[in-house]
């Protein structure tokens, strides 16, 4: 029985349920069910009783008590619980042969499934571990520093195998998590495996984690170090990889690591985290780090019952160091004390703060206008005004000691202009000068001559001697890399970055400032969302050095609007969503395989999440169905009744196409139009079965239409429709069909005022009452007061109640209706064609011979029970069947492209083209139609390179017009089967036009790769492309993982030229400063 973890009783023994029985990688294990001895007689004694107290382990005298070491100082073992110390092996323990229990420790297995299938179980973080050593008396690692109580939550659920999501603020300490993770496999002689989203994050984490535990491994695109150890640090795609490889590494696997899961939301990379979770073995506990997020639970009930075993959350919006939130008005020394309060520590929200910031730019404004003219200054202002806004913001933080200060930016180019705007500032000491200089010494060293003598290294070694940086995309990976190291170390005070700075390792500043609230996302410009500011100001605020963290909002142009400022700050971070998408690569990836379906892929994803979890109580509610529908006495349908089925079928099929037609109404302008205050309709839902009413009012929102309508009904009104017997019982016959026989009251008649959805409007009469909607509203919503609950309606009430009962009694079979084609003008075909079935559905139906009978009621009851039985069962399997994904088109469409070109045959096994293609990482069809059209295999190693830099280049371009013409016929070779493919998907049904498929291929670095694969130095590359050099680099490290995947693919189908090719290929790329080792793993 399993109690809040912290408390002083946690039934930390109860481990028999969660054994394995059998180890990861093998195929037969242990029983450790107990054996079912007899109780010993009385007065005998139990060898195994007297044998308990005992230490059979012996301990580990080696085990290192070094604080921050894995095994930290070693407990006198005897003195632990037997349930919580674990049992070393020992020879005497094989000559134990009487024993009640297993006594060896063995990692547990996963949790049956609980019976309410509650997956994702929320831990309580308020309440404090006060027993955590007793519970955990040898801790496998051991900190400088007292662990917080949710890492002390999250590490007591390590020890007991359970898989944990761990959801917290930036620098709130979620490493602590994954290095006790760590330290627990190596001594449980497993492995663990670090993800990470970005190459740069792995590196990063593959220093911090080696020095802390030595052996660590790292694995990325194009570094391979120490594969054999017990903590790999790797990107997802590789650890994607070695799943459909089948590697050994995940047979010895005991953790996954999933850092910065809130990546998942990657509309480009997000799908490899979705696949990942789902292939995983269910022997390896995960454990999922996320910045806050609204739905951990939903994701991690997802991922329980993906692995049927529980996801415990620990999730805490706690702050290591609060945060304090300001609007800075200031231009110029006279102004740089402009800084006002917006949103405290404590979260409070300062509207006074707000109104003075626009105060203060409202005065600037005015002497501005005084001064130069009505002509206002622009929103963001030019390079002069941002060196005076940050020189006197800069000043202020300097007289305040709020150094060093990170200015998220989000525009490259606008971090290089503001950085070099300031080149007038210095704000590092002749120390802190001689220390940089020593570092960039000793990490430029490893480049060639020309290298060092770049542009871009030699201005930013200038700047770095200044106490100013600048991180982002455009920037050199080794430059990135020193820029960061010196910024941890303190040497950098300011630094200029955009968001991706955000993620990653902790490298807090004293402030964060924000140079705007507003960035371009690929397609619009917008606000930050919630999620996106609270990660990037998270990185303010050092824990143990500062009180509060400062976070500032420049405001340049106009302040923000206040709403906006506090959606931002206050608001939802954005929730982790399915970003999960077919592709080539994975359908062929699945067919060469028996283990896993492409549909279960689908059917396990987190986007058919929402209509797959209640498919356990769909199989119970089906198998319920089909026994009741066995119970069923079946329909006399002989003699006179033998059209009783095709009468029920007609009178469904009359009421569906109705209803078409009445959505086609309501969707039409005209047919709103109508739908005014006045308009006497027929109203048919839960409530009411074709009872008169009249809008009184329309009202719209941004989702749809909501008519406010006076509805006839009984005196009183139940409100609940099973208390007036449900409309089900009724039998119709045909005027009841066609007809809507109108309800009309057994007694007095009563009447109320209903809200309605267009679906309740089952007819629009032609008929439109003069009446005053909203005294009518007044009087009833004054007598739904207990004080006027006596009182009679009002005149205009009774005027309209006392209209619509005469309506109601002349027109037993409804009123007439607004015809959809004459009346309301709708010409669509599919509306005329509607029309003239129900006019041959209602002749049907009144020439049946089946209402004649006096068996007609009840066999008709007895045949609608069993045919609604029947179609609930129908919709369950439907939803229970591969043909409910919402993907499933999708994948046949894609299937039929594979199919078409070659890649699979008729009855979906993997062909020797589809073999090549599940070798590339990307553009897995374009790159495999090349190499079976020859297209490659006659140019050189430098012109083939040239022309796939069109496949991973990131930045738009058209190739130069000085290229050779080999390459020039390449390009457009490239494009001529690329529009080929294009035209095939779009023949096979996928709405990806031929134009976007070609447009993914930029041939603007053809030269600059071309020129870098034949020797020319980086140095001289910059003047063939106005491409920042990273960008650069990243085109070419990303070519050469792709010249690695044609070579492989090369020798698969005999083609050993081409695979020579590909090798030279991506020899001559890696070279340089290009291929420059990180300096993380130095």
């Amino acid at each position: 029985m399993h109690r809040a973890l912290g408390a002083a009783e946690c039934a930390w023994g109860s481990r028999e349920h969660h054994l394995l029985t059998v180890p990861p990688g093998f195929k037969k294990g242990v029983d450790f069910a107990p054996e079912d001895h007899p109780a010993p007689a009385p007065g005998l004694l139990s060898l195994s009783r007297l044998l308990e107290p005992l230490d059979l382990g012996g301990g580990d005298e080696d085990e290192s008590e070094a604080v921050g070491q894995p095994g930290g100082p070693r407990r006198d073992t005897a003195s632990a619980s037997p349930c919580s110390a674990p049992l070393a092996r020992a020879s005497s323990l094989e000559n134990l042969v009487l024993q009640e229990a297993s006594t060896a420790v063995a990692p547990p297995e996963p949790p049956k499934p609980p019976p309410q299938e509650q997956w994702a179980i929320p831990v309580d973080v308020t309440s404090p571990v006060d027993d955590f050593y007793r519970l955990i008396p040898q801790p496998a690692f051991r900190w400088a520093f007292e662990p917080d109580v949710f890492q002390k939550q999250a590490i007591l659920h390590l020890e007991r195998h359970d898989s944990v999501f761990v959801a917290a603020h930036t620098s709130a300490g979620k490493t602590v998590v994954a290095e006790y993770a760590i330290a627990l496999a190596q001594k449980h002689m497993t492995r663990t495996i670090y993800t990470s989203p970005i190459k740069a994050l792995s590196n990063q984490k593959f220093r911090d984690f080696r020095n802390t535990f030595g052996d660590v491994g790292l694995l990325t695109g194009d570094v391979q170090l120490h594969p054999e150890a017990s903590c790999l640090i790797m990107t997802t795609e590789i650890l994607r990889s070695m799943l459909y490889s089948g590697s050994d590494v995940i047979r010895d696997l005991e953790w996954v690591i999933f850092d910065e899961v809130h990546y998942i939301n990657d509309a480009e990379r997000g799908v490899v985290w979705e696949e990942v979770l789902i292939m995983l073995p269910d022997h390896v506990s995960i454990i999922l780090l996320s910045a806050t997020v609204p739905n951990a639970l939903e994701f991690a009930d997802w991922i329980g019952r993906l692995k049927r075993r529980q996801i415990y959350v620990i999730s805490t919006v706690a702050r290591p160091v609060p945060l304090e939130h300001h609007l800075f008005t200031g231009n110029s020394p006279k102004t740089q004390g402009e800084l006002f309060l917006l949103l405290d520590s404590r979260g409070t929200f300062h509207t006074k703060g707000y109104y003075a910031a626009v105060e203060a730019r409202k005065e600037r404004m005015s002497k501005h206008a005084q001064t130069f003219g009505a002509k206002q200054p622009t929103h963001q202002g030019g390079p002069a005004q941002d060196r005076g806004v940050y020189l006197s913001l800069l000043a202020s933080l300097r007289t305040r000691a709020q150094l060093p200060v990170v200015v998220f930016t989000f525009s490259r180019g606008r971090c290089d202009e503001q950085a070099s705007g300031l080149t007038s500032l210095d704000l590092t000491t002749s120390s802190e000068k001689s220390e940089i200089h020593l570092f960039l010494q000793r990490c430029l060293a490893r480049l060639r001559g020309s290298d060092r003598q770049l542009p871009q290294v030699l201005h930013m070694s200038e700047l770095l001697h200044r106490g100013l940086g600048v991180h982002h995309s455009g920037i050199l990976p080794i430059l990135k890399e020193i820029v960061e190291m010196l910024f941890s170390r303190g040497l950098v005070k300011v630094l200029f970055a955009t968001e991706t700075f955000a993620m990653g390792v902790n490298m807090p500043a004293r402030t964060v400032v924000f140079d705007s609230t507003r960035k371009h996302d690929g397609s619009t410009f917008r606000d930050l969302l919630p999620g996106e500011y609270v990660q990037m100001a998270g990185r303010a605020g050092r824990r143990g050095l500062d009180p509060t963290g400062t976070v500032i909002l420049l405001c340049k142009g106009r302040v923000p609007e206040m709403a906006d400022l506090h959606r931002m700050m206050m608001g939802k971070p954005s929730q982790l969503q399915s970003q999960f998408r077919l592709t080539y690569t994975m359908i062929l990836n699945l067919l060469r395989v028996d283990a896993l379906r492409v549909e279960d892929m689908m059917k396990r994803s987190f986007s058919e999440f929402p209509s797959r979890k209640d498919s356990k109580a769909h199989e119970q509610t089906l198998a319920e169905l089909t026994k009741r529908l066995g119970a069923l006495e079946e329909p006399d349908v002989t003699g006179q009744l033998a059209d009783l089925l095709e009468y029920y079928s007609y009178g469904e099929e009359l009421t569906e196409t109705r209803s078409l037609i009445q959505r086609r109404i309501i969707g039409s302008v005209n047919g709103l139009k109508s739908l005014s205050a006045g308009r006497v309709v027929i109203v048919k839902n839960q409530k009411h079965r074709n009872a008169l009413g009249v809008i009184l009012q329309v009202s719209s929102s941004s989702t749809s239409r909501v008519f406010t309508t006076l509805v006839l009904c009984d005196k009183p009104m139940s409100e609940d429709p099973q208390e007036r017997g449900p409309a089900s019982l009724v039998v119709p016959y045909p005027d009841d069909l066609v007809g809507f026989k109108l309800f009309l009251p057994e007694g007095p008649c009563g009447h109320t005022v209903a809200k309605l959805q267009p679906g309740d409007v089952a007819a629009i009469t032609t008929k439109v009452l003069r009446l005053n909607g909203e005294k009518i509203l007044e009087d009833f919503s004054k007598r739904q007061q207990p004080k006027f609950k006596k009182e009679p309606p009002s005149a205009a009430t009774t005027t309209a109640v006392q209209e619509l009962l005469r309506l109601a009694q002349a027109h037993p079979a409804g009123p007439p209706t607004l015809d959809p084609v004459n009346d309301l003008q709708l010409k669509d075909v599919s509306v005329v064609e509607a029309g003239l079935r129900v006019r041959k559905l209602e002749e049907l139906i009144r020439g049946a011979q089946c209402v004649h009978s006096l068996r007609f009621p009840a066999q008709y009851l007895k045949l609608r029970e069993r045919m609604q039985i029947q179609e609930e069962m129908e919709r369950l399997r439907f939803l229970l069947s591969d043909q409910s994904l919402l993907l499933l088109p999708e994948y046949h469409q894609r299937v039929e492209v594979l199919r078409t070109l070659g890649y699979v045959d008729e009855v979906g096994t993997v062909k020797l083209a589809g073999q090549v293609a599940c070798a590339m990482s990307s553009h897995e069809l374009l790159l495999t139609e090349l190499m079976f059209d020859n297209a490659l295999s006659a140019l050189r190693p430098e012109e083939i390179a040239a022309l796939l830099s069109g496949l991973v280049c990131q930045s738009p371009g058209d190739p130069s017009d000085q290229l050779p013409s080999t390459l020039k016929q390449g390009v457009e070779r490239v494009r001529a089967v690329a529009k080929r493919i294009g035209e095939v998907q779009v023949a096979c049904g996928l709405n990806q036009t031929v134009e976007e498929f070609v447009g993914q291929l930029n041939f603007g670095l053809v030269e600059v790769v071309y020129e870098w694969a034949r020797g020319m130095p980086f140095s001289e590359l910059a003047g063939l492309s106005g491409t920042p050099e990273g960008l650069v680099v990243r085109c070419i490290q990303r070519l050469a993982e792709m010249c690695r995947s044609l070579r492989g693919a090369a020798r698969l189908v005999g083609e050993p030229v081409l695979g020579a090719k590909m090798e030279t290929a991506a020899t001559l790329l890696r070279r340089d400063i290009v291929f420059a080792a990180s300096l993380y793993t130095q």
